[in-house]
């Protein structure tokens, strides 16, 4: 069987808020997050219904005929009340955090990133798109991070010494992250590498989860009685997001649609390519993409970059 997989790159334009639907503690409105390490993330199935919420705006979900429209039923299925025809073409990960806006006393922010995140993207590069299949793009740094110390490309080391994430502080060490930058820069759109080589920052592994875990923006909400003009009784709640500059990135694996006959009974000719065409092809004149809820208020837009490779596992079939 012929599958197609892409590698696409959400670089957060405002805040993103791609809740859970019940509290945690004092936070009212908690983002979404792994279970075994507590980093934030956006489950597959919310991106993949921004995906077809997508679809349905630049395509439209009806037909003429008042039926859903076929060219989105083939990619990710038919709507709830006709589930079980048949599965949709693709398969979405969860969008999964490889760098993380921090504050910075020494400039406006830091992209800080981990060596287990980085270890990750590696890998899920590989298995969606090959690209980082025959480098490893760690092989110049050190795994093994002490607590209060951070990496650094070397011109900003040697300038800074050190760094202030947050209240915490850490002495900038020297390394080469010329093979890291080349790897995410195809994910950052509007980013260039001089941006990129500025603000990138490594921590360990430990210090990258308590700060995923902490250092999340949680702001104060009311809702204000139309009468009155003042708080209405009970209205106020703390909810979570994910910061602007936040980047995800998610994995696609295509496959040809499951679908092999339309209404008309017509036999259907498609292949993994042309279902992982009709995704991308969603932000060939806008790559913009909206995320999470709070979607009125302007919240959730990321700027989509997409890496795109073919895999034929068509041999022992």
């Amino acid at each position: 069987m012929k599958q197609t997989n892409a590698i696409i790159g959400l670089l957060a334009q405002t805040s993103i808020h791609a809740g859970t639907g019940q509290n945690t503690g004092v936070i009212d409105l908690p983002i979404q997050r792994e279970g075994h390490n507590g980093w934030p993330c956006v489950f597959g199935s919310a991106v993949k219904g921004a995906l077809r919420s997508r679809a349905e705006q630049k395509h439209g979900a009806k037909d003429d005929d008042g039926k859903d429209n076929p060219s989105i039923t083939y990619v990710f299925g038919p709507t709830t009340n006709n589930a079980e025809e048949h599965a949709g073409a693709i398969s979405v990960s969860d969008a999964r955090l490889l760098l993380l806006p921090v504050r910075s006393l020494t400039s406006q922010f830091k992209w800080v990133t981990c060596p287990s995140a980085l270890k990750r993207y590696q890998q899920d590069a590989s298995r969606f798109s090959g690209a980082a299949s025959s480098t490893n793009m760690l092989n110049n740094i050190k795994l093994d991070i002490d607590e209060d110390k951070a990496l650094a490309f070397a011109d900003v080391a040697n300038k800074d010494k050190q760094v202030f994430l947050e209240e915490y502080r850490f002495t900038l060490e020297e390394a080469d992250l010329s093979e890291i930058i080349t790897a995410l820069l195809p994910l950052m759109t509007n980013v260039d590498k001089e941006t990129l080589e500025k603000q990138l920052i490594i921590i360990n592994d430990d210090n990258f989860s308590y700060m995923a875990q902490h250092v999340t923006p949680v702001n104060a909400h009311i809702a204000i009685d139309s009468d009155t003009k003042i708080v209405k009784k009970g209205a106020l709640w703390y909810e979570e997001t994910l910061p602007p500059e936040t980047l995800l990135y998610i994995g696609i694996h295509a496959v040809a649609s499951r679908l092999t006959r339309n209404q008309e009974n017509e036999s259907i000719h498609n292949d993994a390519q042309q279902t992982l065409n009709a995704v991308t092809d969603l932000f060939s004149d806008n790559n913009w993409l909206q995320l999470g809820g709070n979607e009125t208020v302007g919240m959730g837009w990321c700027a989509v970059a997409i890496q795109t490779a073919e895999q034929d596992n068509s041999k022992g079939e």
